[in-house]
């Protein structure tokens, strides 16, 4: 690897993370870069402090960066001691020193020699030799050059043992001066900070792959891993025992396994329930509070609304709508409970129910407009769900992560058991989407005096996090459940709610590829598939539809039809190159303006949310304090700000997976199915992705492999204990 000896000169921008570019002036390097000796470069990398009075070896590679120029990448570094009398007396005599000026740094020069710093880092009572130190001042230089000394060294510690300058600054962040020995006490420890595989190569560079510690700290990650593959809550002594031999190579006998086990279980890190119920203590005790608040909240007494009959039709005639028996039951038994769950397919009518709940019960409690949003509250897992209620309701509606105030870097919430929201009327869309975690983190954020409302679809994809909160809650039979049966259709001839029910169902018509009002299925396979999606955005967009209107859903992102694929075809259709537009490469991807685009992760810090869709509103370039491009983005009129390190949080939105998709709608769908997708080829799956679909869709593929994903049961199959809590706990 190259290096470059020398000194930094000007530092241009320093980012929040360490991470820091500048101008550094070299004097010395490999053969290679000899060229550069002598003159000032540009540096980028990640650093906790530098100083420019002190010389760096940097490691790392002399790179051209196609729009910033030669820059030197470090990859790590090492901070030189002074060497020579006059270096290290200019060192001890600089403010960095405390109690030390120009004449007591050549005293302790001449008494100590060349050797000074490296004797009083060792022993502090050699600073007593110097004539004129007291044991007051001796204390003064020797924590200054120890405090200044100490970070670089933590450092070079760490990464000797394998993590990168940026993992050792998260280190030292959190543990500072004991870095060093959590890391060599227990690596295992730094979790919550590092990436688990990459402490695990770092402790198997050392130990045996089945050292105590490292077992231990499997069978945690197990249930963590299992959890997110499979949606679980809870794993079997065998499923856990034949991962960590297939995930993480760990060949035990079964005694020992048991014995790894039993001793996690009495150090409180894992739970056992019932006979062969293993879970994570964090799971176990988010199902118990799930159930207990849940209990509690349905326990404050029914209310009986005695001039309900009158309230809804005054309701009616205000909204021109008229409400059938089965919507008045599901507005009436709302708002008499206090737990109650509202589920239905596409057409049936939850969105308008919403709506009438939201109206009634600002009536029957005579709420001031002014206080409507102190006493109301909408929430639901994305921005477009969120928004989705909002429109319906007229209401400002939230995310989850909002309403509890999350923070990204903690993950934790400001509003939980110590810090409630008070509202009285709690009504949560899309309630299939809540993990565990979050929905356990909504009832400790809220009061029990309340009313709520969950509502649904239980037959789609459920949550990517583990649990099955809104199925689960259905099953305990603790809960008033309103299940919606009646389609709305638009017209004689529409097929698409019709479609979702036979496919829940498992009962499709023969004649499903027959073309109806607001659907088509085109068979085709292979490439003649993309061909078609293309032939149809084609003819969609002469006819004026363009990528807001149309969205192609399909199950996964690589492969000939596979999302990555379509976005750069569909991207040449509805936004090809024009010289009038700015684009930026990052990686194999070029964003140019008026994209769109899919939000990845959460960032409540913006109000912008995992599944959210935007468009590129312009791409500029800044030139202080280093020149970079910014892209904003458009987010429903939420204009974000993204620099290119934040493009890892997008994606292009021309085609996203159906899993993305949940919590909106879409005017326009093409869906592609194809045997090649046969890994995602499940029931919940396709529902899903049907019923994304408002005014038409466009099913493209394969008859057979649409049938056997129909027929495809496999994602009911999680094990989760909620159902079983609620009941036991319903029973004490």
């Amino acid at each position: 690897m190259n290096y470059i000896r020398g000194k930094f000169k000007q530092l241009i921008y320093e980012g929040d993370n360490g991470y820091k570019v500048g101008l550094f002036r070299v004097k010395e390097s490999t053969e290679e870069l000899e060229d550069l000796v002598n003159k000032t470069i540009t540096f980028t990398g990640y650093f906790p402090d530098i100083n420019g009075e002190d010389y760096y070896i940097l490691y790392g590679k002399y790179i051209e960066n196609a729009r910033y120029g030669k820059q030197f990448q470090v990859t790590s570094y090492e901070k030189e001691e002074p060497k020579g009398k006059d270096a290290i007396i200019t060192f001890l005599a600089s403010p960095l020193i405390k109690g030390c000026g120009e004449k007591t740094a050549e005293n302790i020069v001449n008494t100590l020699g060349d050797n000074a710093i490296k004797l009083i880092k060792e022993d502090i009572n050699v600073l007593l030799q110097v004539p004129g130190i007291s044991e007051k001042k001796a204390l003064r230089i020797y924590e200054s050059i120890n405090k200044y000394q100490s970070t670089d060294d933590i450092i070079i510690n760490l990464q000797k043992k394998g993590f990168s300058v940026n993992e050792s600054l998260a280190i030292i962040n959190k543990y500072g001066e004991n870095s060093i020995s959590i890391v060599e006490e227990n690596i295992y420890s730094l979790i919550d900070i590092i990436d688990f595989s990459k402490i695990d190569s770092i402790f198997l560079n050392n130990k045996k792959a089945d050292a105590k510690e490292r077992v231990k700290a499997c069978i945690i990650e197990s249930f963590k891993r299992l959890g997110m593959k499979n949606g679980d809550t809870y794993s079997s002594k065998q499923d856990l025992f034949s991962f960590i031999r297939n995930e993480f190579k760990i060949f035990i006998e079964e005694d020992e396994f048991s014995t790894y086990l039993n001793e996690l279980i009495l150090n409180e890190e894992l739970i056992l329930a019932d006979i062969d119920k293993y879970f994570l203590k964090d799971y176990y005790t988010y199902e118990e509070m799930i159930a207990e608040n849940l209990l509690l909240i349905n326990n404050h007494n029914e209310e009986i609304i005695n001039n309900f009959d009158n309230l809804l039709i005054n309701l009616e005639a205000e909204k021109g709508v008229k409400y059938n028996k089965e919507q008045k039951d599901a507005i009436r038994k709302s708002l008499e409970n206090r737990v109650s769950i509202i589920t239905g397919g596409p057409g049936t009518g939850k969105t308008t129910i919403i709506n009438a709940i939201v109206q009634l019960y600002i009536r029957l409690n005579n709420i001031n407009p002014r206080d409507v949003l102190t006493k109301i509250a909408l929430l639901a897992p994305t921005g477009r769900a969120a928004k989705k209620i909002s429109e319906s309701t007229g209401l400002p509606a939230s995310t989850i992560h909002r309403y509890l105030k999350w923070n990204k870097e903690t993950n934790e919430f400001q509003i939980n058991e110590y810090n409630k929201n008070y509202h009285k009327l709690i009504i949560v869309d899309e309630t299939s989407m809540i993990d565990t975690f979050l929905f356990y983190s909504l009832l400790q954020g809220i009061n029990h005096n309340i009313k709520l409302i969950l509502v649904g679809d239980s037959n789609q994809l459920p949550s990517v996090g583990p649990g099955m909160i809104l199925n689960d809650i259905i099953n305990s039979n603790l809960f008033t459940h309103i299940p919606l049966e009646h389609i709305y259709r638009q017209s004689e001839n529409s097929y698409i709610p019709v479609l979702a029910r036979e496919i829940k169902n498992r009962s499709i018509d023969p004649d499903f590829t027959n073309q109806k009002d607001d659907y088509n299925f085109l068979k085709a396979s292979g490439p003649t598939i993309k061909e078609m999606i293309k032939k149809i955005c084609l003819m969609s967009n002469e006819k004026g539809l363009n990528e807001n209107d149309i969205q192609v859903l399909a199950p996964m992102y690589k492969g000939e039809n596979g999302i990555d694929n379509l976005n750069v075809l569909l991207q040449n259709i509805f936004n090809p190159k024009d010289e009038e537009k700015k684009e930026i490469k990052y990686g194999d991807v070029i964003y140019r303006e008026e994209d769109k685009v899919l939000q990845l992760v959460n960032d409540p810090d913006n109000n912008v949310f995992n599944g959210d869709i935007g468009y590129i509103k312009n791409i500029t370039t800044v030139q202080a304090p280093t020149k970079r491009d910014i892209l904003t983005i458009d987010f429903d009129g939420n204009q974000v700000l993204y620099n290119r390190e934040d493009l890892n949080n997008i994606k292009h939105a021309y085609a996203i997976t159906i899993h993305k998709s949940q919590g909106s709608e879409f005017s326009h769908v093409i869906m592609p199915i194809s045997k090649s997708y046969y890994k995602m080829l499940y029931n919940k799956l396709i529902y899903t992705g049907v019923s994304r679909a408002k005014k038409s869709l466009v099913i493209i593929g394969e008859k057979e492999a649409f049938l056997t994903a129909i027929n495809n049961d496999y994602s009911n199959m999680r094990k989760t204990n909620l159902t079983e809590k609620l009941i036991e706990k319903n029973n004490i």
